[in-house]
């Protein structure tokens, strides 16, 4: 198990971080950027992903929250058109619900499959469904959908709605705990219902008899009573993961309730605290049990927002200076920090810039170059010199504090503790049941 470092964030300056009583500054400081419109002409209603179909058509894709998928090419002057239209079948009744999530299949440039992830009309659910195009199309029929997953939801909110292929070739899926405030019905503890975890599945020839099946890799397959599909739980409401091109780690963002937001990379099997733990910080009351737990990479108080967004490590050329850092933010407040992460600890911190806007999600195109999903309707991206001062930020709400930003080492996690004791029937390994209890 890895040892992790956590900290507190601190406003707008680079954080120099002590590790083991050394301190280890990157020989390629992390400096303030600035945002550009990146497609001046386009506007979106209220995209919340972007993404692109690994094809060679350099094509980007920005996904709307009402049902539709917008299509243009990856060029300043671009036009878009509409790719993919469900909203007669999305529910977008909750502030959360929506269309979430896009992935394209590994070989969409021949099969022409894509994945789509929403929240349902009719029985609040949510649904992981396949549709098909003819490859390089920029309109796909939506009768061409084959639902491969739903599970219910009890509440509107905490949806998750991440999905991303790993390097293994396995569709990665994120739910949140069902909703509510404080996971009143304790799906993040709970191996038996796929709620509150990232999934991992093979969807590769899937069919409406079999649409999808469990790797026998998998952590839980075999543990009476915990769902095979599980690959990590204890999760509130990962938002947004994303695998690092280079390394293949998987990092996530999980949003936090009333005090704390964090940052995780995803080990196998592992168990993130929720609702134990909310960060580093016991949840329920001044003191718990973390035997087993996995802590978080990074936290920060909502002193300093209210809802962190996913992003990814920066792998592109445009900006040299993030090359290997992993750039999330805050949707609340509009902060955009990077850090870079040596495998064990946290070894830099810089917040980039304050945006004035919200910041929904983060997206790369063919070239891994980074995009910024903006609530308000615009895609922007990272331009100007490293180093250029930051643009004058919107007035925000202050801090109340500014503490001096000292790392707390956490002691690394024993190997990963008994499963709970569920409450649901795992699914079969070569075809689960689509909607659960």
């Amino acid at each position: 198990m890895r040892v992790r470092v956590f900290l507190w964030l601190a406003g707008a300056a680079s954080v120099a971080l002590a590790a083991c009583g050394a301190h280890a500054q990157s020989p390629s400081a992390i400096v303030p950027v600035e945002l550009d419109r990146a497609f001046p002409d386009l506007r979106f209603d209220d995209p919340v992903f972007l993404t692109h179909a690994g094809d060679g058509t350099s094509r980007l894709f920005v996904v709307e929250q009402r049902g539709t998928i917008q299509v243009f090419p990856n060029a300043p002057s671009a036009s878009q058109s509409t790719f993919l239209d469900i909203r007669d079948r999305v529910n977008r009744a909750g502030s959360e619900e929506g269309l979430l999530g896009l992935a394209f299949d590994p070989a969409s440039a021949t099969n022409g499959h894509f994945y789509v992830y929403y929240t349902a009309s009719g029985a609040r659910r949510s649904v992981l469904s396949r549709f098909t195009a003819s490859p390089a199309a920029n309109a796909v029929d939506p009768s061409t959908e084959l639902v491969l997953l739903e599970v219910a939801q009890p509440f509107s909110n905490h949806n998750g709605g991440m999905i991303a292929f790993g390097p293994d070739g396995h569709l990665y899926v994120g739910l949140g705990d069902g909703g509510a405030g404080g996971d009143p019905r304790g799906n993040g503890q709970n191996l038996g219902t796929l709620l509150g975890a990232i999934l991992r599945i093979d969807v590769r020839n899937a069919t409406a008899q079999e649409p999808y099946r469990v790797p026998i890799d998998n952590p839980f397959v075999g543990v009476p009573g915990a769902r095979g599909e599980i690959w990590a739980y204890g999760l509130r409401n990962p938002w947004r993961f994303s695998f690092d091109k280079a390394t293949g780690d998987l990092w996530a963002a999980d949003v936090g309730q009333d005090g704390f937001e964090e940052v995780d990379v995803i080990d196998r099997g592992g168990n993130y605290g929720w609702n134990i733990m909310e960060g580093g910080h016991c949840f329920l009351g001044p003191t718990c049990n973390q035997t087993g737990l996995e802590l978080p990479v990074m936290e920060y108080g909502h002193s300093l927002g209210c809802s962190v967004t996913g992003g990814y490590v920066y792998r592109g050329a445009d900006v040299p200076a993030l090359f290997g850092a992993y750039v999330y933010a805050d949707f609340c407040s509009g902060r955009i920090w990077a850090l870079r992460y040596d495998g064990e600890r946290v070894t830099e911190q810089a917040q980039l810039l304050d945006a004035p806007f919200p910041i929904a999600s983060f997206g790369v195109d063919e070239r891994n170059e980074l995009y910024v999903v903006g609530y308000d309707g615009a895609i922007y991206r990272f331009a100007g010199e490293p180093g250029a001062p930051a643009p004058s930020p919107v007035p925000m709400a202050t801090p109340t504090a500014t503490p001096t930003a000292t790392p707390t080492p956490l002691s690394a996690p024993p190997t990963l503790p008994p499963a709970p004791t569920p409450t649901a029937t795992p699914a079969p390994l070569s075809a689960p049941p689509t909607l659960l209890p």
